[in-house]
């Protein structure tokens, strides 16, 4: 995590305005569409047009490809920024300028402008419509990176890809990391429909990077929209040059490298012009360095993300939210806990398919602790013991607050086992915050 930057008193002001704006638009919940956005855009100035651009998609990796992805390409000497979602702490977490998180003044003036195309956008809508926080919050983002200067930006998408509000940028590569059965009741109820909202992020003679081990289904997906379009295919190695280290820990995160390292590539190679006059872009090397690469491996940490937060006992944070998730998540943690105590606190929320994912983790466990977090769509704690009951998994105690959970958590694990907090970031957020902190976004 990038060193935090020293905040003066009015900077943290202007950041809680600006946060108290955005979550107020979380009454008005999310709408697909692009029409807002592109409002947004134009009265904004077009700032999306000002940077070349990497488009992440996918169901699980996105932001620790796209971290990747940008700092690849800042070690490959381009000025690179990125906008990921969700954040833990502060909305400010979600754009960032050479691995940096952007100060809260620049955010909050950011959101400022935002706040103020939103209303000229609001104004021309139906009654009952109006922008979304995500839309408010992307308009920033993009506002932001480009009058940072950066040349290019690496922007993770929120939700699907066809109608989410990151869909307005021209993008020169896609990258789809994977798909899985999630978010049914938007992007519809098999890989193939949840793929094709997804691909729809493919620009004409653009180019698909997609993951080694993508679903049969997608792939054909894929074939069908790079056909249609014009576009370049490449397929990820699955792993990254032998004896790479990677600061990110996690056997998952070698494969992520591996596709960052393909995205970053395909970028680098199809710079073949300006774009509004960045000259400098034409001067990039074609190919990956391998001493830039090496850099980049070795400075790039994904909160949130197999993360460890303490020694004794090793308690770690991931962010993993869905089955597919949570089978990347216990290869990781076979490797680490041989044998140790391990005692997973867990919070999912009503849309996962929470018995695969408990069906996954507890065998790994001597015991599961439920907890609740600040999202209302958190499965009531006693939902997940009765579902590990019933699947005859380890037992699971209740703990509704997420600190005492983690305090249970530890004195049953002991000194010599590994804690494990997991099943939303939400969650995450949540112990990230502070127990003193306010609420954070619920989108």
């Amino acid at each position: 995590m990038s060193a935090a930057l020293p905040v003066t008193a009015a900077d943290a002001a202007e950041l809680d305005r600006a946060e108290r704006y955005l979550l107020g638009l979380e009454l008005f919940g999310m709408r697909f569409g692009l029409d807002r956005m592109l409002g947004l855009m134009e009265r904004l100035g077009q700032p999306q047009q000002r940077f070349a651009s990497v488009h992440v998609v996918g169901s699980n990796g996105k932001s620790s490809t796209t971290r990747m992805i940008a700092a690849l390409l800042s070690a490959h000497g381009l000025r690179a920024g990125s906008y990921l979602s969700p954040h833990l702490v502060s909305f400010n977490e979600r754009v960032r300028v050479e691995g940096q998180d952007v100060g809260p003044g620049r955010f909050a003036a950011a959101v400022a402008a935002a706040r103020t195309a939103a209303a000229e956008v609001d104004r021309g809508l139906a009654d009952g419509d109006r922008v979304t926080q995500f839309e408010a919050l992307t308009a920033a983002a993009f506002a932001e990176l480009a009058a940072a200067g950066v040349e290019v930006a690496v922007v993770e998408a929120g939700l699907g890809g066809r109608w989410d509000a990151t869909n307005v940028i021209p993008s020169t590569v896609q990258v789809l990391t994977n798909v899985g059965l999630e978010h049914t009741r938007w992007l519809g109820p098999t890989v193939a429909a949840i793929a094709a909202e997804k691909l729809d992020v493919v620009r004409p003679g653009g180019t698909l990077v997609v993951g080694h081990a993508l679903h049969p289904d997608a792939r054909a997906v894929a074939d069908v929209v790079v056909a249609e379009r014009g576009a370049r295919l490449v397929v990820a190695p699955e792993a990254p040059p032998a004896g790479l280290r990677l600061r990110a820990a996690g056997t998952f995160q070698r494969t992520n490298f591996a596709l960052a390292c393909a995205a970053a590539e395909a970028f680098l190679a199809s710079v073949c012009s300006p774009i509004d006059g960045m000259d400098r872009l034409q001067s990039t090397p074609r190919r990956l360095d391998p001493e830039a690469v090496v850099v980049a491996a070795a400075s790039t940490l994904v909160p949130g993300r197999f993360e460890t937060v303490g020694e004794r006992p090793l308690t770690i944070l991931d962010g993993a939210h869905n089955p597919a998730g949570f089978v990347a998540l216990a290869a990781s943690l076979r490797e680490i806990v041989a044998g140790r105590r391990l005692v997973a606190v867990l919070s999912i929320l009503d849309d996962k398919d929470a018995a695969a994912m408990l069906a996954e983790l507890l065998p790994l466990c001597v015991a599961g602790i439920a907890t609740a977090n600040a999202n209302p769509r958190s499965l009531p704690p006693a939902t997940l013991r009765s579902l590990a009951a019933q699947l005859g998994l380890a037992p699971v105690q209740v703990e509704p607050d997420p600190r005492a959970a983690m305090g249970r958590a530890r004195e049953l694990a002991g000194p010599d086992g590994v804690v494990l907090a997991t099943g939303s970031l939400y969650l995450l957020a949540d112990l990230s915050r502070g127990a003193d902190a306010g609420p954070g976004s619920t989108l």
